[in-house]
């Protein structure tokens, strides 16, 4: 994927991080969504398609990705 200006970019955490500090952030761009991590905003960036975030965001709800 090539370079992306994310400078504009509003990224925002869940709902669900009650404010905490390990947390992911999500944004949108040219239709693909962005996720980075809290901590370093200045950091990398992966971003996912429609249909990959689509799937990956499945998976979350079914409960793929839980770490108990």
């Amino acid at each position: 994927m090539p370079d992306r200006d994310t400078s504009r970019v509003v990224f925002r955490k869940s709902t669900h991080s009650d404010g905490g500090e390990g947390c992911v952030e999500a944004a949108t761009l040219n239709g693909s969504r962005l996720v980075r991590d809290s901590k370093d905003p200045g950091g990398p960036t992966l971003a996912f398609g429609p249909s990959a975030w689509a799937v990956f965001v499945e998976e979350i709800k079914q409960g793929k990705f839980n770490l108990d």
